[in-house]
């Protein structure tokens, strides 16, 4: 069979490599690495966590972007586009050249003789297309746990571990510890291990120590002090005082800030990165789909949390907007998420629930999606419709211009109301 030959044609072609979505380890991943030859010179920031991941990845690009580097940045999923997952020097990376990447990926992988996953390919054809392009550092998100993912197949100068939650529990493990225990070993020996959780699990101190990794606590080796209009960072690179809040809503970004800064001080031997670039990427950093409010009335927010740690920030954010009369909340979670936990966490935010289906195997049915809401105590009014666009249809007709939309619980409910939101703005 041809190679595809447009971007849509690979991403198809490459969902239908791997019988699983997911199949956790590193066999597949270091075999094709390596007929690739794979071997990044510039250094490497992997970032792992239950939530915080995206941020820490946008803060890092702008604070690196903005001291002069060329700076690649892999995240995942994406929400409009697939190009999202791979930026370089702060644009979304072009048709024509993940189409490249794809290729070579594809070369080395038919040689190897093995299958990979829909994320191992992407994996891999981003690191192809970073040293193809010649970055000067790359930015690498986990996409699922630590130790079994792909990113892991790739060691990183300094590793950032945001936080640890209840999320992906059927492949993780059901407990705190376990989780940690899965995503600590992106930690590597001798190198600096950041972690921004203020109550890590003893599972991930417990493995620093073992290998031997320079891990850095938040609380303990660095942390913050919110201010009134600004806030002061210390830590082993010394103070930075008046810092800018950043342009991420959110008192918790402070903390995701703050690990940024320590993960850039670490390695501040071979990146330089001055007091002036962090202030103007802290101004200027941008993380759609993560309490993004679109401009206009009524105010709509997008917000992808589908767990409870991030309902929780989600939760306290909706607190410290302040002065709207309403909230009607756009929603719709997938089936192997924690609905109930989500819901009872914000069911008191919001005034009426405007609930479809998503695409997909993973999906719940509108009768699924408001019995978990019933169930978790939802006691105002819930609508039901026929899919996110519609949903987002009721809730702009029904809102004034003094109440708020929210749009959250999955990649997939913020990437159809992002869509749907932008289309009705002028």
């Amino acid at each position: 069979m041809a190679n595809p030959v447009t971007l849509s044609d690979w991403l198809e072609y490459i969902e239908r490599q791997h019988p699983q979505s997911i199949a956790m380890g590193l066999d597949r991943v270091n075999v094709v690495r390596d007929a690739l030859q794979l071997k990044p010179s510039f250094p490497l920031i992997t970032v792992g966590g239950t939530n915080g991941k995206g941020s820490a990845c946008r803060f890092l690009e702008s604070m690196l972007t903005h001291a002069g580097y060329h700076t690649g940045v892999y995240t995942s999923p994406h929400l409009v586009h697939y190009n999202e997952r791979v930026r370089i020097a702060g644009r979304d990376a072009e048709d024509a050249d993940l189409v490249r990447a794809f290729s070579a990926v594809e070369q080395a992988r038919v040689v190897a003789g093995v299958a990979l996953t829909y994320f191992e390919f992407g994996t891999l054809a981003a690191v192809w297309l970073f040293v193809d392009r010649k970055v000067d550092v790359a930015v690498l998100e986990v996409g699922l746990g630590g130790r079994l993912d792909a990113v892991n197949a790739f060691d990183g100068d300094v590793a950032l571990l945001m936080s640890v939650g209840l999320d992906h529990m059927e492949y993780l493990g059901d407990t705190r510890e376990a989780i940690g225990a899965e995503k600590a070993p992106i930690f590597r020996a001798g190198r600096p291990a950041v972690c921004a959780d203020a109550e890590p699990p003893s599972s991930v101190i417990d493995y620093a120590q073992k290998i031997g990794a320079q891990l850095l606590l938040i609380g303990r080796d660095f942390g913050y002090e919110a201010q009134q209009q600004q806030w002061r960072y210390h830590g082993s690179g010394g103070k930075r005082h008046g810092l800018p809040p950043p342009a991420l809503r959110g008192t918790f970004q402070l903390a995701n800030a703050s690990a940024c800064i320590a993960a850039l001080d670490a390695i501040r031997d071979r990146l330089p990165v001055s007091a002036g670039d962090i202030r103007a990427g802290l101004v200027a950093v941008e993380n759609p789909g993560r309490f993004q409010v679109l401009p206009g009335r009524p105010a709509v927010i997008l917000d992808v949390a589908h767990n409870p740690h991030a309902a929780s920030a989600l939760a306290l954010n909706l607190v410290q907007m302040t002065g709207y009369r309403k909230t009607l909340a756009v929603f719709s979670m997938l089936k192997d998420k924690d609905v109930a936990g989500v819901v009872r966490l914000l069911r008191g935010h919001i005034d009426h629930w405007l609930v479809a289906p998503l695409d997909g195997p993973r999906a719940m049915t509108a009768a699924a999606l408001d019995q978990a809401l019933r169930d978790a105590g939802v006691s105002v009014e819930i609508t039901m419709c026929i899919n996110i666009e519609e949903a987002c249809d009721h809730a702009y007709r029904r809102a004034g211009d003094g109440d708020r939309i929210l749009a959250f619980g999955s990649f997939l409910t913020v990437a159809a109301a992002m869509t749907a939101f932008r289309n009705r703005r002028p």
